[in-house]
């Protein structure tokens, strides 16, 4: 069913198949016809990070920017969802066309550019959402905010999302705001990563509940940028890390006629990077520092092998938007019984 589905919407520019699937998802949600497209998986709970989770797949941010489908997908079956990247002010990210698929990778390429409508808007409809699952939301600093003042968005975002995320993200990672991956290295990491505890201390004690905060990274650094970003986490105290976003890589798709367009590679050709990224992580953290694996997750083994890297929970995005709702089930029942084997 879903491959009929998706052939059609793949006759539709990206950016408007993008819009067209989320709002129809509304749609057959509100008329309690998800269950044709999505089988749940049966319960494989795992905590992390000190939650709960039911299953250890999650949707990655991106997706749902402003939490404006978050019924719909959270009754598809995932272990946990993540909306975002959101930033303290409404912006509208970069020109269109900025999104492109390379169906012979299972790939996309975006520039994005963090388009969303800012926090007050994601906060509004948090607020107002049915789905109880374990939520994450990712925060991102605006375009215009000089690398320098980075800090004051991070913190804005984290004191608007504290009191309604199960758990939140710092996106340093994505390739689409200039200037952003320079966050991830040297001084300017440690002064952030600094700040965001801080933040997250502030609100702990303001709000009297503990939120983890995990940091997303991308799969674009050496073993040397590897074990410092390990180094400053546990410094700092953050709770958790996620491996990887997208790259800017394009030794996979070499001669692909979108090779040359600008902006992040998500899918298939992420795979290996991703997972490289992960298993030197866990070589310097090992069991004190969670890792999320998301990265080119197709199939159940692509998710089974996170979690044998040393990744706790994993999240797609690409991959559900080549194979949608099954690829959740096909993923838990893969790491169930990588699970059931130690």
């Amino acid at each position: 069913m879903y491959g009929v589905v998706r052939n059609l919407l793949f006759r539709l520019p990206p950016e408007t198949a993008h819009n067209v699937t989320l709002n129809s998802l509304d749609v057959a949600h509100k008329l309690g016809m998800l269950n044709v497209f999505s089988k749940h998986p049966a319960p494989c709970p795992v905590n992390v990070m000190g939650l709960e989770f039911p299953n250890p797949v999650g949707l990655a941010a991106g997706l749902d920017k402003n939490a404006d489908h978050l019924d719909a997908l959270g009754a598809l079956g995932f272990g946990f969802i993540e909306v975002g990247t959101v930033t303290p002010l409404a912006q509208p990210g970069n020109p269109q066309p900025r999104m492109f698929r390379l169906p012979e990778h299972q790939a996309i390429i975006n520039r994005m550019g963090f388009n969303n409508e800012g926090l007050e808007h994601l906060v509004h409809n948090v607020q107002h959402r049915r789905y109880r699952g374990v939520l994450g939301i990712n925060v991102g600093k605006n375009k215009d905010t000089p690398n320098e003042d980075s800090e004051l968005d991070y913190r804005k975002g984290i004191a608007a999302v504290y009191g309604h995320a199960d758990y939140i993200t710092v996106n340093v990672s994505s390739p689409n705001t200039p200037g952003l991956r320079d966050l991830q290295f040297g001084d300017s990491l440690k002064q952030l990563l600094h700040a965001i505890k801080d933040e997250q201390t502030r609100c702990h004690q303001a709000l009297g509940r503990y939120v983890p905060v995990a940091v997303k990274i991308a799969p674009d650094m050496d073993d040397d940028g590897i074990r410092f970003v390990a180094s400053a986490l546990l410094e700092a105290g953050l709770d958790g890390v996620i491996a990887t976003n997208t790259t800017i890589s394009r030794e996979a798709v070499r001669g692909h006629r979108h090779e040359q367009e600008a902006g992040g590679l998500s899918g298939a050709p992420v795979r290996e990077a991703s997972l490289r990224v992960i298993q030197g992580l866990y070589a310097e953290l090992g069991e004190r520092l969670p890792i999320i694996g998301v990265g080119g997750i197709t199939d159940g083994e692509s998710a089974a092998e996170k979690i044998r890297a040393g990744a706790k929970l994993v999240q797609i995005y690409t991959g559900f938007i080549y194979k949608g709702p099954a690829l959740i089930n096909e993923a838990v029942e893969a790491i169930r019984k990588e699970q059931q084997k130690r």
